[in-house]
């Protein structure tokens, strides 16, 4: 009798995380083919791939007010969103690694980024962006930052982020998700 619901709730769960890959796909993609696509298609897609993960969002919000065994599952996923919308995470395989709640994968990423640069495969900025980016996420799953790191994290942090990491416990008001997303 104790695994009652135990499978529905593993089930709704793999949803919404497949739901969740498919939205973050679709924003990767849009973005690795953002050169072939003109201005107003790529403006128009991501708006509508960006109201998708607002709707999905307002979803989560209501099953984790009806259902509190479902709160912590969600609540990584409904950052994770956050963040998405709020633009505050620019590359979508962060995105994902946090809201799967992946800190070692989060790690690996940080160290290739270091390699990348080292061998000049990406540029400065762009490994500051997404090492900031996972040091942020590290940060709000509860892994320890060395020193340098959260040295790193505080020479190079915006106010998107910021804000994503004081979000709390992850549940979202109306009020807090509108001053994310501004």
């Amino acid at each position: 009798m104790a695994s009652r619901g135990k499978s529905e709730t593993e089930k709704l769960k793999q949803n919404v995380e497949d739901q969740m890959d498919r939205l973050l796909r679709e924003l990767k993609d849009l973005e690795e083919a953002k050169e072939e696509l003109d201005d107003d298609e790529y403006t128009d897609t991501k708006r509508d791939i960006i109201d998708q993960l607002k709707e999905f969002e307002e979803s989560l919000a209501k099953m984790a007010k009806g259902d509190i065994s479902l709160v912590d599952e969600f609540s990584s996923i409904q950052l994770a969103i956050q963040a998405a919308i709020s633009e505050a995470f620019k590359t979508p395989e962060v995105i994902q690694m946090f809201a799967r709640k992946q800190p070692g994968q989060l790690r690996q990423r940080l160290s290739q980024i270091d390699r990348d640069l080292m061998l000049n495969k990406i540029s400065p900025s762009l490994a500051k962006t997404q090492k900031t980016e996972i040091l942020t996420a590290l940060q709000r799953l509860g892994d320890s930052l060395r020193s340098e790191e959260l040295a790193f994290l505080q020479d190079n942090d915006n106010d998107l982020l910021k804000q994503f990491r004081s979000a709390g416990d992850g549940s979202v008001g109306e009020d807090k998700l509108h001053s994310i997303i501004k």
